[in-house]
């Protein structure tokens, strides 16, 4: 049984989708929920500092996005078991 357990508000980072939007594949998923939105996900993960990525506005997404981007990452389609921390638990 697989289980999935989300990240809640607090724990965005600066950088924090340096190293998953190298694969292309992945930066152009990022790049398409980005434009679905109208945020940019891509450098609010890779290049905006603290206090920008702590604004709930810019906080959310980006975290559901991250664990959504892990999650299509490791190829996961079907699990048993969901969970999540405040805004993980819509991730």
């Amino acid at each position: 049984m697989l289980a999935i357990i989300a990240p809640g508000q607090g724990s965005q980072t600066p950088g924090m989708l340096t190293a998953w939007v190298a694969d292309p594949a992945l930066e152009k998923l990022l790049a398409q929920w980005s434009s679905d939105i109208d945020l940019d996900l891509v450098r609010l993960g890779t290049t905006a500092d603290a206090d920008e990525i702590k604004d709930t506005a810019n906080a959310q997404p980006l975290i559901v996005a991250t664990s959504l981007l892990a999650a299509h990452a490791l190829g996961i389609k079907n699990f048993a078991v969901t969970s999540g921390h405040s805004v993980g638990e819509l991730a």
